[in-house]
């Protein structure tokens, strides 16, 4: 039988999973490591911690499975994106800690090129709205505070990378400085019709080319390991996302998957076609394989299982975050209670940072349930305005939405998101999809798949919700839930 590890490189843990042939999980593993907050807006990884925990997991999950490193046909890599990382190309020693997604220190950088010609310009190429989450401001931000490193990163003495750059080069022990495209299309310096880092852009953002890696596809052979005792070859990469939307087996235009975590991402795939949204979605690469991009609109929502953490530690109303369910469910609805949970601001396709969070309807009537079942229905909203953003802006028909993710075991979330995005929700047998989709590419990468479509059929449902509500009913709750938005918005402006 042959073997897939894939490595799950996250924001708060690294993990390692072992897929046997039939896409079963033989051997998991997971490790924690600390997030560093040097002042309020900046959050840093210990790059030496990501590279530590991740190899140690590799090494656990293998054990689990009671596998030994050449049974492996090939390792798949899926991590956290946009997460910056700088480092000595001689020794491999980091030159700084990373910059996580979150961190917003590349603020100020970002406002000075915003409302003019530039800011069309990092759309028109990168497809990506103008913003310190992606990786650009915060290379930018680091070479600037350190003249030496610049001097350095133009002598081309230093390498970046997001995480799975920074994998691959020390599971190759330093031969292989390469990027897939999924995650060089995160960067903001990635031009995504040229298929190749962008000169203007590059320029525009004061980055030497020296420091970029290769740019490889996200399925075949990219570089090996001999550090697990045999050589293995390195075959599938992608960033956590558009992991999740291969792992669902979303290939064709219009299909859709929503990872419900911490937040919720939502990808669309458009095919070979780039997607431009009028509504503050991200256009991105989907996955390339065989020298092809294909591309997919995405939208975040910042507050998914968030808000049910902020119910269970900020408020006390359940003791575990699996207790909101059956809370909310010993009532039929709401009772007209909207929370809007715009604790941080509001993702696409609003894209307002001064957004507030807000409790509105509710009456001396009002009970815990009540509460509860508000908080559901606003991750389903939320869910459900990118949703139909992105079919407006695809031109395509949402057909049905393929969940993964914590939150998708929740069946009364899953019922009522078919409800409010009046779509069918699909949830698979395996709901590991990030890191099944890094083995499934990997297994493409290899050969032990012919193609795609041998994958679409491995690729298996478990549970099917449909729409109860009538088009009435829903009409009235999204007024009401977009009345309570608009109170929302600017309101730390």
């Amino acid at each position: 039988m042959s073997f897939i590890l894939a490595l799950d490189q996250g924001t708060t843990s690294s993990r390692a999973l072992v897929f046997d042939g039939d896409g079963q999980v033989r051997g998991l593993a997971q490790q924690e490591f600390a997030q560093i907050y040097p002042q309020p807006g900046w959050v840093e990884h210990s790059p030496q911690a990501l590279w530590d925990t991740q190899f140690a997991c590799a090494g656990h999950a293998l054990k689990a499975a009671g596998i030994s490193a050449a049974e492996i046909s090939a390792i798949g890599i899926t991590n956290q994106r946009e997460t910056t990382l700088l480092w000595d190309r001689r020794t491999g020693a980091p030159v700084a800690n990373a910059l996580v997604w979150q961190d917003r220190r590349g603020e100020p950088l970002c406002a000075a090129l915003r409302g003019g010609e530039h800011e069309a310009v990092i759309r028109e190429r990168s497809g990506l709205v103008l913003d310190a989450y992606f990786s650009a401001s915060k290379i930018r931000w680091l070479l600037d505070h350190d003249p030496q490193l610049r001097l350095r990163a133009e002598r081309g003495e230093l390498a970046f990378g997001t995480v799975d750059s920074w994998l691959i080069w020390h599971l190759s022990e330093g031969r292989s400085h390469v990027t897939d495209a999924t995650n060089a299309s995160r960067t903001q310096l990635y031009d995504i019709v040229s298929g190749d880092w962008s000169d203007e852009l590059l320029t525009l953002w004061q980055i030497p080319r020296a420091l970029l890696p290769r740019v490889v596809d996200s399925s075949g052979v990219c570089a090996s390991t001999r550090l697990l005792g045999h050589e293995i070859p390195i075959a599938g990469v992608a960033g956590d996302q558009q992991a999740a939307l291969f792992g669902q087996a979303c290939f064709s235009p219009g299909m859709a998957k929503c990872t419900y975590g911490t937040g919720c991402f939502i990808l669309m795939h458009t095919g070979t076609r780039i997607a431009r949204s009028q509504q503050g979605l991200l256009t991105t690469v989907a996955s390339r394989i065989n020298g092809v991009s294909e591309y997919a609109l995405e939208g975040s929502v910042f507050m998914g299982g968030a808000v049910v953490q902020w119910l269970r530690d900020g408020l006390g109303l359940i003791a575990r975050s699996a207790d909101i369910e059956a809370l909310a469910a010993t009532v039929s609805d709401s009772d007209g209670v909207v929370l809007v949970p715009a604790f941080t601001g509001l993702g696409a396709p609003h894209w307002d940072a001064h957004a507030r969070a807000l409790l509105i309807g509710m009456t001396r009537g009002t009970t815990r349930a009540h509460i509860a079942r508000a908080a559901l229905d606003a991750i389903a909203w939320q869910v459900a305005d990118v949703g139909n953003a992105m079919a407006e802006d695809a031109g395509l028909a949402l057909a049905q939405l393929r969940v993964d993710g914590g939150a998708s075991a929740n069946d009364l979330l899953m019922q009522t998101q078919a409800d409010v995005l009046n779509v069918p929700i699909v949830r698979p047998r395996l709901t590991e999809s990030t890191a099944y989709g890094a083995a499934q590419l990997a297994a493409l990468g290899v050969g032990l798949f012919a193609d795609r479509a041998a994958l679409q059929s491995a690729w298996q449902p478990a549970a099917h919700f449909t729409p109860h509500i009538d088009d009435a009913h829903r009409a009235t709750q999204r007024q009401r839930w977009h009345r309570a938005i608009e109170r929302a918005l600017a309101w730390a402006d």
